[in-house]
């Protein structure tokens, strides 16, 4: 097996590794599993050269199982990585950073929350419930290492602010989580853009200043208390 760079999948046994088309797979000798949870020391020996990206997939989400280098470079790097962090300053360099990316994520949550009531659009008599609805899925969509559609970089910020706010309302104003969706192909998104449908149908009403019934599911879900993780 050449020594390539790819991404692969765990095996049956922690050294039988499959490719993505099932193949299985030996790393070549002399390589070692440098396991995730050290960034720095993973970024710098997947920049040295070839290597093997282990990820497995549970369902919608892929997790990093590791990298397979050879193992003198992965040496060299958690060395080199040691004598950094000792090194006066090192820990000042990190508390700069975080508070960086910090400010940054302060910007983004209230860039993210303004083009979530610009999609809501509501009527003035509505602005408490728009301004309850913002916050609800700003706060529950923007949370780093989240995994929502707030945190792609695939799409424009409003873009991703529709996609959050119509995710939030399958959830908290029609049946959906309690649904039993037949395991068949594409079912499971004709029912999201069925229920989709559905929710641009009630945004309808509060952007015209319609009168609302306090039966309505999306008054009924904003009076109910915010879950802990919006809290």
């Amino acid at each position: 097996m050449s020594e390539t760079t790819r991404t692969v999948s765990p095996g049956p046994r922690p050294h039988i590794l499959r490719a993505e088309d099932g193949t299985r797979l030996t790393p070549p000798e002399g390589w070692v599993l440098l396991p995730p949870g050290d960034a720095m020391v993973t970024r710098r020996v997947k920049a040295a050269g070839p290597h093997w990206v282990v990820q497995e997939k549970k369902g919608r989400k892929t997790f990093s199982r590791g990298v397979w280098a050879p193992s003198e470079v992965v040496e060299r790097e958690q060395r080199r990585a040691e004598r950094e962090r000792m090194m006066p300053g090192y820990q000042k360099k990190l508390d700069a950073g975080r508070a960086r990316r910090e400010r940054d994520h302060e910007v983004y949550v209230r860039q993210f929350r303004a083009e979530v009531t610009a999609f809501l659009a509501f009527h003035p008599r509505y602005a408490a419930e728009a301004a309850a609805v913002a916050e609800r899925v700003t706060t529950h969509a923007t949370p780093v290492g989240s995994g929502t559609v707030a945190r792609t970089q695939r799409i424009p910020v409003a873009q991703r602010a529709e996609a959050a706010v119509i995710a939030w309302m399958r959830h908290q104003t029609t049946a959906y989580d309690n649904m039993q969706i037949p395991r068949e192909k594409g079912m499971r998104r004709e029912v999201r853009r069925m229920l989709a449908d559905r929710s641009r149908r009630l945004l309808g009403s509060y952007r015209r200043g319609d009168a609302v019934e306090a039966s309505c599911p999306l008054q009924k879900a904003l009076a109910q208390p915010a879950p802990a993780a919006e809290a």
